[in-house]
């Protein structure tokens, strides 16, 4: 782990939480994302100003009045499973009733035989598409979450004896995140992730180093198994997803 000037900041304003108790949202995920939507939960708990109504549903259409509305889609480790019930899903009603719809990748979307190309390049076109069938419709983007890497002496070893590890299929994810951060920066919104699953409160950065390049990683303090978030990583971007939102 190294230090940048990156930082976060975990507050909500009060004109945030006025803006998200008035927008639809629908977001379809797996399980990070049931992990974001409990750090949601947590965060209502903690703050009695928020009060967003979180409705688990696959049919957001059905919903009329504003709610935060979340799914489990698609399968994990086929991410073309997720860009059709995405758009299975919009298809539905909620397309054309606009709102704000966002979904997202896994870890274990990505494996050491992933063309990342080809994955981003079938993400992207799957958001022209949608987005020009409904208009009214704001997507917001999210980058593929991190995991934890070996440590520095064990990826030595397996790479001195030829073998693929946990660093390789990193270093892909970041490969996806880069592209989406490089076409949608600026044009789009954005909810990065991978940012916030990387940078500490301090804005300490978890990363190592491959070439001249750093490779961004899952802070150890914010997950229990190298993965999932535990309730300080839950926090971190559950926030960070609601400012996002608030400020669409």
């Amino acid at each position: 782990m190294d230090s940048t000037s990156v930082a976060i900041d975990v507050k909500l304003t009060d004109r945030q939480i006025s803006s998200l108790e008035t927008k639809k949202i629908f977001f379809g995920h797996q399980s990070v994302g049931a992990d974001i939507v409990q750090g949601i939960r947590d965060l209502m708990a903690e703050d009695p100003r928020l009060k967003l109504n979180i409705v688990s549903s696959a049919a957001p259409e059905s919903i009329q009045a504003p709610a935060f509305i979340e799914s489990a889609i698609g399968e994990n480790r086929n991410p073309q499973s997720k860009n059709e019930a995405f758009a299975a899903i919009l298809a539905k009603g909620m397309g054309p009733q606009g709102g704000v719809a966002m979904y997202k990748y896994c870890y274990v979307d990505i494996d050491l035989s992933t063309d990342v190309q080809r994955l981003f390049d079938s993400y992207r076109d799957q958001i022209s598409a949608l987005k020009s069938q409904y208009p009214g419709l704001t997507i917001v983007h999210i980058t593929i979450p991190l995991t934890t890497v070996d440590m520095d002496t064990k990826a030595w070893a397996k790479t001195l004896l030829g073998r693929p590890t946990i660093r390789d299929v990193a270093e892909k994810r970041n490969e996806f995140n880069n592209l989406l951060r490089q076409t949608y920066a600026g044009r789009d919104p954005i909810f990065d992730l991978a940012e916030v699953e990387s940078t500490l409160p301090d804005g300490a950065r978890s990363y190592f180093i491959r070439g001249n390049r750093q490779i961004y990683t899952l802070a150890p303090d914010y997950t229990t198994d190298g993965g999932h978030l535990n309730g300080v990583g839950r926090h971190a971007a559950a926030t960070r997803l609601l400012q996002v939102l608030a400020d669409l």
